[in-house]
């Protein structure tokens, strides 16, 4: 085997890094270094091959990015683009870059020679696409999905009023086109926008941090206690430097939460390893889902600067990290800088400089490397089964061109040593999720990244992102209760929101609910009306069922109303009964009989058919009502209009020669109280076949109650009803006062004039009475109206003859009833 590994040619695969003045990014490299040991080491993979690598530094610039990637398709240790000589290693593919433009210039080249190129930084959807780059793979999915999860998370937290942070590039125009948009579909309002500068010098930013004194006291004013910022690596330098110089300016530390994407790791260069990280304490961010492949921390713990042979990177981390010297030298000021041992452990530097557990970065490349080894291992197999074997039975395994691993890696679909999937899209992206982490800062420079959640954009719709809030820890600001990013309070249940004038959708005053409407939760838009048989307490947060309302035997008020009129009935009955017991004195025959009879049975009834008026609303009790009661009463009315008039041609016919006693007698009585009570039956007779009453439910008149009524059904021929009852009771009394002054023996009408001014009194004011009360209070008035009325009749017509028949008996003949008056 050994022989057949030496006449192959390695297979290299090159990484370009992103600046080795970050010493954080040297895991990237420890990463590959890792994952090529793993492949070569396992004969199940790549059994006769050996993979190398070369890595490189762009230095962050467009400039250096080319000219790296075109060394690696010169002749080794010589720049001369486009030539190969023989003895040139196999390269492969391309690994990198973390930042989005150095991935696009590298793919610039690459896609020339047809050489795969696996980046493990995120891209916008715009970048990097497979019709501009079809040999571009991405290890971690576009940023879109990881905006799309931050709106998720603010939608989540209930922030709606955030600060927007961008770079100050096309890169940073882009992004916030796309997102104020998306924000404010999903309600979500920006309290402002600050672009992040791009820098070169130092001098630069000390005029540019002047010139933004005024944006960071904005931060601060703003009640927006959450930042999403948009940046890569270089902007989070800006920032940090920005940050650090603020209280020089006497500008007090921020207290936010921020809300960053994957391009941030929090790294920091070595000079800022004692700046204080607090400001950032608590911040969430979107990493690229990683997990820890067994043997990689005590790979690391392993490394020393004395036998990496071939690492270029190496001594600058060492020094950086330790804040020592590889080699004695001297200081500014003639001292000696400390000297490395070279045994300084790695576990000893801070978070912010380096991490032990591998990062979602460094967990893309270890996947990348592992995804080219696949392919490589897939064309291995295709070759053994389509090709001959050669003389000694060894296999002729010709040299791989990097078109065809990208042919095989297109389709790559394996587990790698933690048991994750590795796979690929259709748009060339691997399809995997992201780690919500809450990173923990802490004064000594250790980081602490907490997994609290997961954003998996393949999942179905509204299952993308799943957080557990009990374990993020918020900034000390906070006091580790849920930060409010709100424009204005919230609207408390019992209010809805009501648009400010000129301000965003997200600021709003708050208005209460109105009467019989309700709001349950908070920051609803508009109140919601209760049920119809429920109303809405007093704060305006819930409904209550309405109490059914209506004059009920069982209530005071009904018990005494429905006593007095059967106290009123049976005076009556003892009336009618006194008068047939009598009725052969003349004080009974004197009046017509027949009509003082049909006057008390009338008023019996209209004492009884108030009970109608009582108890629950029904459907016959609703058309029996004022029906029943303007009949009855129309012939009391009658009867009295009858006697009246009866009573005045009495006296006239006792003139000598007047023609009127032809018109005296039963005939003539009869026929007015037939007449007048026709008439009123053939209005209700209308009525009813029209539009008759029925049982109805008033929710809106009394709060809290349903009045269980009798709706009239047409209210015009109600006051028809009545109408017509002051019409007979008018003339009634009109007749009588004419003939109020007739002798005294024959004179019943200042009696019945008495009786229709008591009447017409109390039917005057039932009217205004009536209108001016709801509920079971309007039926009390008309049950009032229709006794106390017909109390009036009955006690001003008979009262003074049952005087006259019980108690004065004498009184009670044909000499006293003929006796002039003196």
């Amino acid at each position: 085997m050994a022989a057949e590994a030496f006449l192959m040619a390695d297979a290299s695969i090159t990484i370009l890094a992103d600046g080795s003045s970050v010493p954080k990014n040297y895991q990237h490299i420890l990463a590959l270094a890792f994952a090529v040991n793993e492949i070569n080491e396992n004969p199940t993979i790549l059994s006769n091959i050996t993979l190398g690598f070369h890595i490189l530094n762009s230095y962050y610039t467009a400039r250096t990015t080319y000219k790296a990637t075109l060394s690696l398709l010169s002749t080794q240790q010589m720049f001369v683009p486009n030539f190969r000589c023989h003895n040139q290693n196999n390269l492969i593919a391309l690994i990198g870059g973390c930042i989005s433009d150095i991935s696009a210039n590298m793919a610039v080249i690459s896609e020339s020679k047809k050489t795969p190129q696996l980046t493990y930084g995120s891209f916008l959807p715009s970048e990097g696409v497979g019709i501009h780059f079809p040999f571009l793979y991405h290890m971690v999915p576009n940023e879109a999905k990881q905006h799309m999860g931050a709106v998720w998370l603010l939608q989540h937290f209930g922030w709606t009023w955030v600060g927007l942070f961008a770079v100050d590039n096309d890169k940073g125009d882009q992004f916030l086109q796309t997102m104020v948009p998306v924000f404010s579909q999903n309600g979500i309002c920006y309290a402002f926008i600050i672009r992040i500068p791009i820098w070169n010098y130092v001098d630069e930013l000390i005029h540019l941090l002047v010139q933004h004194w005024e944006t960071y006291v904005i931060i601060i004013q703003k009640n927006a206690n959450v930042l999403f910022v948009y940046g890569e690596p270089p902007s989070f330098q800006v920032l940090r430097i920005l940050l650090f110089l603020a209280p020089f300016m006497a500008l007090p530390p921020l207290g936010k939460v921020w809300i960053v994407t994957s391009h941030w790791d929090f790294e920091s260069l070595s000079v800022q390893k004692i700046w204080e990280m607090q400001t950032f304490h608590g911040s969430i961010s979107f990493t690229v889902h990683s997990n820890q492949p067994l043997g990689f921390q005590k790979f690391i713990q392993k490394i020393r600067p004395a036998w990496a042979k071939g690492d270029g990177f190496i001594q600058d981390f060492w020094q950086q990290s330790f804040s020592c010297s590889l080699k004695m030298s001297m200081g500014l000021k003639g001292e000696e800088e400390k000297t490395c041992t070279g045994e300084e452990k790695l576990e000893n530097i801070p978070g912010i400089l380096f991490e032990m557990k591998m990062t979602g970065h460094s967990y893309s490349v270890y996947n990348a490397v592992y995804a080219v080894a696949h392919a490589l291992h897939a064309i291995y197999e295709y070759s053994s089964k389509h090709r001959r074997v050669a003389e000694g039975g060894r296999l002729i395994f010709q040299n791989v061109q990097p078109w065809q691993v990208h042919h095989f890696l297109r389709r790559i679909l394996f587990n790698n040593s933690v048991g994750d999937t590795v796979s690929f899209d259709d748009n060339a992206e691997l399809i995997v999720g992201f780690d919500v982490t809450n990173w923990l800062m802490f004064p000594n420079g250790s980081v602490v990244r907490v997994k609290v959640g997961r954003l998996e954009p393949q999942a179905p719709p509204g299952k993308q992102l799943t957080i557990n809030d009990g374990q993020i820890v918020w900034h000390q600001r906070f006091n580790q209760v849920l930060p409010l990013s709100v424009c204005n309070d919230n609207c408390h249940p019992g209010y809805s929101r009501k648009k400010k004038e000129g301000e965003k959708f997200c600021c709003y005053d708050c208005a209460p609910c109105p009467e019989g409407m309700i709001s349950d939760k908070k920051d609803v838009d508009a109140c919601v009306n209760c049920p119809e048989d429920q109303y809405s307490n007093e704060d305006k947060t819930q409904c209550i069922s309405r109490v059914p309302s209506y004059l009920s035997y069982k209530e005071t008020f009904g018990m005494i109303l429905t006593i007095f009129a059967i106290s009123l009935s049976f005076i009556t009955i003892l009336v009618l009964g006194t008068f047939v017991k009598h009725k052969d004195t003349p004080i009974v025959k004197a009046n017509n009989q027949t009509l003082t009879y049909t006057l008390l049975i009338s008023l019996l009834l209209c004492f009884l058919c108030s009970l109608l008026f009582i108890g629950q609303p029904g459907k016959v009790t609703c058309l029996l009502r004022q029906t029943t009661f303007g009949i009855i009463f129309s012939v009391a009315l009658s009867s009295i209009l009858a006697k009246t008039i009866t009573v005045v041609l009495a006296f006239m016919a006792t003139k000598p020669g007047s023609r009127m006693r032809k018109w005296v007698g039963k005939g003539l009585a009869n026929s007015i109280v037939l007449c007048c009570s026709a008439f009123q039956v053939g209005i209700c007779t209308l009525w009813l076949s029209t539009s008759p009453p029925f049982p109805d439910r008033d929710t809106h008149s009394l709060n809290g109650k349903i009045i269980l009524e009798c709706n009239e059904g047409s209210v015009i021929m109600f006051y028809y009803v009545l109408g017509y009852m002051g019409f007979l009771a008018t003339i009634s009394f009109f007749v009588a006062f004419l003939a109020r002054k007739l002798p005294d023996s024959f004179n019943e009408a200042k009696f019945i004039t008495f009786s229709m001014l008591v009447f017409c009194s109390v039917w005057l004011s039932f009217v205004p009475t009536y209108l001016s009360t709801k509920g079971k209070y309007m039926v009390a008035v008309e049950i009032f109206s229709i006794l106390t009325s017909s109390a009036g009749l009955l006690g001003c017509i008979f009262s003074p003859k049952c005087y006259i028949i019980v108690l004065r008996p004498q009184l009670n003949n044909r000499e006293q009833l003929r006796r002039k008056p003196k």
